[in-house]
């Protein structure tokens, strides 16, 4: 700031991007960041738009030979993770063996990304796969949560197991990595991964800004350390490109797949050795969705919403915005229209709400119990 570095700059995006680029430069940690509320672009000139996804898994297939293949994006919260992964591991239940694609899966819940190692354990002996150190706030003394395997109805033994993993893949991510490779439970094929051991969780700075500050650090039963600042190294490093193909090389020869070894010396990727492909991705929102998204609109703009009809981590971040929400959705007025529109990268209904004065677009879970879960608004570009 002494030197004018930020005097030139005017757009807030740009702001948050070179702020963030100085605290890195200091800190050293990938999980800091400063986020910019600003009016996001209309979908048709966004940009590429993620695949869709059920619940973070973005393709289910059985390969040639009988085996599984999981892409798996990312790790949203319990709600919306768990029931996937049931149904994901159901379908692959009957294979000899899997290949699960990390290698654009940038993280999330930690407890989704316990419950999904839980498939490759015995569910009578539990394991500790992990635990976060979390300093508590304001003092000198530390606390521990220790994330252990969960009781699963499909579990996936005595089978062997393929990572592929990419720079790309982060945080979370790489936790489900780690872990299964602490424990030998998995064969790991591709590059170096990120590098982000130490989760947080996001701040309101003031209205037009917020940032998220990693709070603790990854700390594995097995190895006493984590992959903070250095990344997982695979079993196997190479060129995320050729992970597929080295993985599925090493099953065809250990299982005497012949035809699939042959097909190997012209193709790389997954879609040439399809059988037949098993998610069945989510197209409808939710029963009660559109309903929570108006319920949830007006009672901010009429005062603090019902915070016992929200998951906790939703009502506490709620508190915090609710001076920003309620300024922006006044001002907006009566909601005239509620439009579905798409289900997000974490599984989450979309709508366009329009309102007398402008649109805003909603992104919300709701349980099956009726709370929201998770629920986001954002102005459109008018």
């Amino acid at each position: 700031m002494a030197a004018g570095a930020y005097d030139a700059i005017t757009d807030p995006a740009v702001f948050a991007k070179r702020l963030t680029d100085d605290f890195r430069s200091v800190m050293h940690d990938k999980h800091i960041f400063i986020s910019a509320e600003t009016v996001p672009t209309p979908p048709d000139t966004a940009g590429p738009v993620p695949p869709p996804t059920d619940g973070g898994f973005a393709r289910i297939d059985r390969l040639k030979g009988n085996i599984g293949y999981i892409k798996l994006n990312s790790f949203p919260m319990p709600a919306i993770f768990n029931p996937a992964a049931d149904a994901a591991m159901r379908d692959v239940a009957g294979t000899d063996a899997l290949i699960v694609d990390m290698r654009d899966n940038g993280g999330g819940s930690a407890e989704s990304d316990a419950y999904f190692g839980s498939f490759f354990f015995d569910p009578a002996h539990p394991v500790q796969l992990n635990a976060v150190v979390h300093r508590v706030s304001g003092t000198a003394e530390f606390t521990t949560a220790r994330f252990w395997t969960s009781k699963v109805a499909t579990p996936y033994l005595d089978k062997p197991v393929y990572l592929l993993t990419s720079a790309r893949t982060f945080s979370a991510g790489e936790a489900f990595v780690y872990d299964l490779q602490a424990h030998k439970r998995a064969t790991i094929y591709g590059e170096i991964t990120g590098g982000g051991a130490n989760p947080g969780g996001g701040r309101v700075i003031n209205p037009r800004f917020g940032i998220f500050i990693p709070t603790g650090r990854a700390e594995n039963p097995v190895t006493g350390t984590n992959w903070e600042g250095t990344g997982v190294t695979p079993d196997r490093t190479m060129d995320e490109k050729l992970a597929f193909q080295a993985a599925l090389r090493d099953i065809a020869a250990k299982r005497g797949l012949d035809d699939v070894k042959a097909q190997l010396a012209t193709e790389t990727e997954a879609d040439a050795f399809v059988e037949a492909r098993l998610l069945k991705i989510r197209t409808l929102p939710l029963p009660g969705s559109e309903a929570a998204v108006r319920r949830n609109i007006e009672d901010i703009v009429h005062g603090p919403p019902n915070y016992k009809l929200m998951a906790q981590d939703l009502a506490n971040t709620t508190k915090l915005q609710l001076p920003r929400l309620q300024d922006m959705l006044i001002r907006l007025g009566p909601i005239r229209s509620i439009t579905f529109r798409t289900i997000d990268a974490a599984g989450r209904d979309v709508f366009d709400v329009a309102m007398a004065n402008g649109t805003v677009q909603s992104g919300i879970f709701v349980a099956p119990d009726g709370k929201i879960e998770t629920v986001w608004i954002h102005p459109m570009a008018q």
